[in-house]
């Protein structure tokens, strides 16, 4: 984006560039799916044909599935406090980004979706809001709300909800920084149990990822946060952060993230922080940096690759993007297409073993993880989330 000068002073952004140019009028719009030509086509889509379906809907509740978008439909819900790197910038300025996943639920799966900025910040208001709208849909995807509020809210609407609950800040970046890891392990000769790794950031992503990969059989895996690593030494740690510091850092590491980055097989970066150029070159022969701080990794590529095996960013630019929308839209997808109640553990190991099948033989150091735009990742993930459902004795179909 380009910004011009206004009164020689404040900079505003050059609204005649070509991402205003996509934005304007908005992403995304609701089409009919079926045609009103005559009053005969009028009478049954709506009165008063429509009142039999309402009829047989109250009769019985879960025809709301077969004869509604519900059954097809997420709420992509924020409250704009967490928006990408920009932070709390409100419910207006957060609905680009939610008009954005919910075309990407769409390009991607198939799902429709309905972004939902609300105003206000109150765990009990969000919550409260969300369980009332929840009949109109099949899941509700949360989205950009700043933790620790986000942990909360999205375990008392699992607890209200029979409906799929996914916060894709954290569950879909640990599904797909899990399957990255997979083949990065297998392109230098390990499993994850071989792995002793060091995450970077003890928000909602970097805990996600730290249990889902101790869910996968890490070897050993450290946290940090601005105050240093998740350990015995730290009296500070409360709620999540605490529970996290209790299950990881089996080696009882302490002291700073550069510390623990010492003879560290794995980098995981989920922070703005900034990791001091050569401490790459601490790390153990074969390493793995992922670096996905956005817009600037916390280690700059060409720093990582002169040491590191594999390296991976969040960005697009570079190989191996570590993108959420390679998980969201099929797990979501999957869910809702067995009519699960939640979406369990084992649903999100299945989604990063699913990628991980993907990649294949094409294996290598700049391809361990399959490109978005691969047609298979959608489907893929979606057939082994709904088979785990099952497999969960979560799915109603």
């Amino acid at each position: 984006m380009t910004t011009s000068e206004v009164g020689g002073n404040a900079a505003v952004p050059d609204e005649e560039t070509p991402v205003f140019a996509l934005h304007r009028g908005g992403k995304i719009e609701v089409r009919s799916t079926i045609e009103v030509r005559d009053r005969a086509d009028l009478s049954l889509a709506y009165t008063p044909g429509v009142a039999e379906v309402c009829l047989a809907i109250a009769d019985d509740p879960a025809k709301v599935y077969d004869y509604t978008w519900k059954s097809n439909t997420v709420a992509v819900v924020t409250d704009g406090t967490a928006v990408l790197g920009l932070g709390d910038i409100g419910p207006a300025a957060s609905l680009p980004v939610m008009e954005g996943k919910a075309l990407l639920f769409k390009e991607f799966a198939g799902v429709d979706a309905v972004p939902i900025a609300l105003d206000c910040t109150r765990v009990d208001d969000i919550v409260e809001t969300v369980v009332r709208l929840a009949p109109a849909f099949g899941g509700v995807n949360l989205e950009d709300i700043s933790a620790p509020r986000c942990f909360e809210i999205e375990q008392r609407l699992q607890e209200r909800l029979d409906i799929p609950i996914f916060h894709d800040d954290q569950h879909g970046t640990a599904i797909v920084t899990l399957a990255a890891l997979e083949g990065a392990a297998k392109l230098t000769g390990r499993t994850l149990g071989d792995l002793r790794a060091v995450v970077s950031g003890a928000g909602a992503s970097g805990l996600a990822v730290t249990r889902i990969l101790l869910a996968a059989g890490i070897g050993d895996i450290a946290v940090g946060d601005s105050k240093g690593i998740l350990g015995p030494d730290r009296t500070d740690l409360t709620g999540h952060k605490a529970q996290v510091a209790a299950i990881s850092n089996k080696a009882g590491l302490t002291g700073s993230l550069v510390d623990a980055m010492k003879g560290a097989d794995v980098f995981v970066g989920l922070s703005a922080g900034k990791v001091p150029d050569g401490v790459a070159a601490t790390m153990a022969e074969n390493s793995i940096i992922f670096a996905m701080a956005n817009p600037t990794p916390e280690i700059e590529p060409a720093e990582a690759h002169k040491t590191a095996a594999v390296v991976a960013t969040g960005r697009s630019d570079y190989p191996n993007q570590i993108n959420n929308v390679l998980a969201f839209p099929g797990v979501m997808k999957g869910a809702m297409s067995v009519r699960a109640d939640r979406i369990t553990e084992a649903m999100k190991l299945a989604a990063a073993h699913a990628l991980v099948e993907l990649v294949g033989d094409d294996l290598a150091a700049d391809f361990i993880i399959p490109s978005v735009f691969d047609k298979r990742v959608g489907p893929a993930v979606a057939d082994a989330v709904a088979a785990a459902a099952r497999r969960e004795g979560v799915a109603r179909l």
